[in-house]
């Protein structure tokens, strides 16, 4: 259990954006409320679940102290100074900065949130609303104090990178905006997350090849392979065009690493259509994949949609896509076997130390073993060549 037998204050943040999301934020109010019989203490509840659904869940969970939607670490210091027992308003979603209590050798940048597209399956626009990004200046001030603070690794984040800065400067800015960061100095690389293959776009991979800080990682969730899918999933591109840019990616820069994401079971989804997502993994060959099972998200368009997918047989296309992927990602990371890599070195285990290269976003990728033989000081950027990969990892040893 968690150890707050000294807090007179408890915040759980919440997540809503699928069913399971939702299930694990209820199952921790309900823990914590049980914890609080033993020992009093002021329980807040905050974040996404909040702001969905917050007459219904002051309603059915009496014993939290306060409920708050979506809002600035600022406005909730405030509102826990003060006790405010309810405060769920416009949802505020981006601020000038993100205060941290301790630094680590990775740190996450939001530079927008929100979200102004389409998707028929998506529900966040619902309790994040419209689109907003951050200034340019705000993000490089930040940016800046985390490097000064020993921060090896900037990962930008938002809903859909590629529109950062529509609201702001009238265009998709970046580029812009990862120029201005590339040019800050100090011993760093940044990383940028969740964009969206639609909006993807030729000015956008230019930048990552003009940039020396940025990494050759691209985060784009494509979420099917089938043209009748995508259609019905809102999406623009067709699986050909999606896969005309991941060539186009490869062809300048040959040590890319993409990122991507499937949705199966969405409803339907035929036998023949999921053949058809197959077979475009088999050509798009991504280093790293996450698959999801579809699940109905009140108010969206595709909640609406008939012809449901079996539960079993959403999860029998879950498991058959990961085994897939497995084989095509040692295929695929096999071509570093005898390459040298730079990584970042984080932490030390008995036998290895343990390190992530540029494929390797933090949290959600592999690692990259090295071999333990000299003592480092961390967190370091250092040379390794490959040695071997199961298909997840890599590992390697000091140059």
């Amino acid at each position: 259990m968690y150890n707050v037998d000294e807090a007179d204050i408890v915040v759980i943040d919440t997540c809503c954006f699928i069913e399971d999301a939702k299930r694990e934020s209820i199952d921790e109010i309900l823990d914590f409320i049980e914890y609080k019989k033993q020992k009093p203490f002021f329980l807040c509840v905050k974040g996404c679940l909040v702001q969905r659904y917050a007459s219904q869940l002051v309603e059915e969970l009496p014993e939290v102290d306060a409920w708050y939607g979506v809002l600035s670490p600022y406005r909730l210091a405030e509102a826990l100074e003060k006790k405010v027992r309810f405060l769920v308003e416009e949802p505020e979603t981006v601020y000038e900065c993100a205060p941290r209590s301790k630094f680590s050798s990775y740190a996450y940048v939001k530079i927008a949130d929100g979200c102004d597209r389409s998707c028929t399956f998506c529900a966040i626009p619902a309790f994040k609303g419209r689109f907003k990004s951050r200034s340019i200046e705000s993000i490089e001030a930040e940016v800046r104090e985390l490097v000064q603070n020993g921060v090896k690794e900037i990962v930008l984040v938002a809903q859909d990178t590629t529109a950062y800065g529509i609201d702001l400067y009238g265009k998709p800015s970046l580029p812009k905006l990862l120029r201005v960061l590339d040019s800050l100095e100090g011993e760093f690389r940044l990383r940028v997350m969740y964009m969206h293959p639609d909006h993807f776009d030729e000015e956008i991979l230019s930048s990552f090849c003009d940039s020396r800080k940025v990494l050759h990682y691209f985060d784009l969730p494509v979420q099917h392979g089938s043209d009748e899918v995508l259609v019905k999933m809102g999406r623009i591109k067709k699986s050909e065009e999606l896969l005309e840019m991941i060539f186009s990616i490869r062809r300048v820069l040959s040590d890319a690493a993409i990122r991507s994401s499937v949705i199966v079971g969405f409803p339907g989804e035929k036998e023949k259509n999921f053949e058809e997502l197959l077979e475009f993994l088999k050509v798009a060959k991504f280093e790293r994949l996450g698959c999801f099972i579809y699940s109905d998200e009140e108010g969206t368009v595709a909640s609406e949609l008939q012809d449901k997918v079996d539960e079993e047989i959403a999860k029998e296309r879950m498991e058959e896509v990961l085994s897939l992927q497995a084989e095509l990602a040692k295929e695929s990371l096999s071509r570093f076997v005898g390459e040298e890599l730079e990584v970042l070195v984080e932490r030390s285990t008995k036998n290895y130390y343990v390190a992530r290269s540029h494929l390797d976003a933090p949290e959600v990728d592999g690692i990259v073993q090295v071999r333990k033989d000299v003592n480092l000081n961390l967190p370091s950027f250092q040379l390794v060549r490959i040695l071997d990969t199961d298909g997840f990892d890599l590992k390697g040893v000091l140059v």
